[in-house]
């Protein structure tokens, strides 16, 4: 049994990234992906709106990201992953 998760998983990427105690390593992880765009994000609220196929080769999950920057400012990040 390994001690490790593979982030490709849609567990594994729940738990670091969709649940409220992962939320300072999300906006650490946005903001490192994001840093061209000059924008600081300081708050989000995630909303998971994850979407199951029919079959597994449909599956696919999709994370909502509400965002707060530096200026106050709102915008919508959309994390979509699928196999």
């Amino acid at each position: 049994m390994s001690i490790y998760m593979n982030p490709l998983t849609d567990f594994a990427f729940k738990k670091l990234f969709g649940e409220p105690s992962s939320k300072n390593i999300l906006i650490y992880f946005l903001n490192t992906m994001l840093k061209e765009n000059h924008q600081v994000i300081t708050d989000i609220t995630v909303m998971n709106t994850e979407q199951l196929g029919i079959t597994k080769d449909d599956r696919v999950a999709v994370f909502d990201l509400y965002c707060i920057n530096e200026h106050g400012e709102q915008f919508v990040v959309e994390i979509q992953r699928a196999q």
